[in-house]
């Protein structure tokens, strides 16, 4: 299904119409939203819920990860770090950079609908990449720092890899607390508990 529900209560009518017995939460590590919905509504419901949470990024050595607690706090540290940023967390968090007279390079998949920066370059781009394209893209853009949330997975983490060749500074993001309830790493393991649903 693509799209939303209408709300903990739309999702709560979808379960009960569709006879669905089981729910299995696998949204993006930032998905806040969705994920409260799905608690209220499986607990509405009687459903067992289970949270498919992909691991975080591990700190390699040589990283220079700062984290932060939220995009406001990226936003604050930001110029401490230089004038030129590679921005990499998704077209709707862009505003809270807006007030920041620092040049941008922001990767998002689908074009954002505006531009909030007041000097910034968009790029098109869906993972997986190449690390010797990340490492090639952040020379020739002189990018002094990146931002990005600590969202985990295969496909863009080769950015991360490419600011440590560097040595370049990383803002991360950290990830907002998952509501209440079991959680999972693999899909193996989510398989493993539609048998036996805590």
């Amino acid at each position: 299904r693509s799209g939303g529900f209408g709300g903990a209560d739309g999702l709560a009518e979808f379960l009960a119409v569709r006879g669905i017995d089981r729910l299995i939460d696998a949204t993006h590590p930032f998905a806040v939203q969705i994920g409260a919905h799905a608690k209220s509504a499986c607990e509405a419901m009687s459903v067992p819920r289970l949270r498919l949470l992909r691991p975080p990024w591990p700190r390699e050595p040589g990283d220079r990860w700062i984290e932060v607690a939220d995009l406001a706090e990226a936003a604050r540290r930001l110029p401490a770090f230089g004038d030129r940023v590679f921005l990499t967390v998704g077209q709707r968090d862009l505003d809270a950079f807006a007030g920041l007279d620092l040049w941008f390079l922001v990767r998002t998949i689908e074009p954002p609908a505006r531009l909030p920066l007041r000097r910034a370059q968009w790029l098109s781009g869906r993972g997986p990449f190449a690390v010797e394209a990340e490492v090639a893209l952040l020379r020739e853009h002189g990018i002094d720092v990146l931002v990005t949330k600590a969202s985990g997975g295969e496909a863009t983490y080769a950015k991360l890899i490419a600011a440590r060749r560097l040595e370049l500074p990383v803002l991360m993001v950290r990830r907002p607390p998952s509501p209440p309830g079991p959680v999972v790493e693999s899909v193996p393991a989510a398989l493993a508990w539609l048998d036996h649903p805590a």
